[in-house]
């Protein structure tokens, strides 16, 4: 549900409208002002409603864009629902940043994978109806399953095909067995499910002349999330020190 009145806007099929998840702050916050230069209508979504707030006063008046705010959780498919059905009420969906996520340092294995592959899966498919030509859609990844130096598993890769089962956590752990149960392997294993996912709907959104793709950000310690992560986990460390760029922050 959205966080505010939704004053009145200019409607129609001109009208081009933009979603960044995880709008709140880091990354997300980054994209939200980029995109809100570029469409008419910006949909600023994120699960705290503090962060969500600052974000919008931010960009309300200094960007080209109407900027609404959507308090919501990417794994509600009741919100996402409503998220698709007010940019149908907008005009027409133009762009979208998927930036919400959760790292190992915020949460267990099961919401990791919960949060960060399943409801990905679930915002592509409760916006598929609105995709249209020209249409695109960023989804976060990371280097992590690049980085990962342990062997294939093809019956694990398996089951990331299907990430709406009802029975992923299950299935998942069974194929890769208890150390998935860490959260750094847990976020591996989701990550390398949004690869897996973004690679299978390019094939869809290309036949409705629309874009999907993933990106894969640097460690860095200059957002909220990468502090949290390089006070919790010293590997990240190692990433930097590994990145041609250098670290930054």
């Amino acid at each position: 549900m959205s966080t505010s009145s939704q004053a009145a806007v200019s409607v129609g099929p001109q009208v081009s409208v933009g979603i960044v998840t995880g709008a709140g702050r880091g990354m997300g916050a980054a994209c939200a002002a980029g995109l809100a230069t570029q469409v008419d209508v910006v949909l600023l979504a994120d699960r705290d409603e503090q962060l969500l707030d600052e974000s919008v006063r931010t960009l309300t008046g200094a960007a080209r864009a109407r900027v609404e705010p959507w308090c919501l959780d990417v794994t509600d498919a009741a919100a996402l629902a409503r998220l698709a059905a007010r940019v149908a009420e907008l005009g027409v969906l133009r762009s979208c940043v998927h930036a919400a996520g959760v790292s190992p340092a915020m949460a267990d294995w099961e919401q990791i994978v919960v949060v960060d592959l399943v409801g990905t899966a679930m915002l592509i498919e409760a916006l598929w109806p609105l995709v249209t030509s020209g249409t695109a859609i960023v989804c976060f990844a990371s280097m992590a399953p690049h980085l990962d130096p342990s062997e294939p598993n093809r019956a694990a890769e398996t089951v990331l095909e299907d990430p709406l089962a009802v029975d992923l956590l299950a299935r998942l752990h069974d194929a890769v067995g208890r150390p998935l149960e860490d959260p750094g392997l847990a976020y591996t294993w989701a990550k390398r499910g949004v690869l897996r996912l973004v690679r299978r709907e390019a094939v869809r959104f290309g036949g409705a002349g629309a874009r999907i793709c993933s990106v894969v950000t640097r460690a860095h310690r200059t957002t909220p999330m990468g502090r949290q992560e390089a006070a919790a986990r010293p590997v990240n460390d190692v990433l930097l020190q590994l990145t041609p760029l250098g670290p930054r922050g």
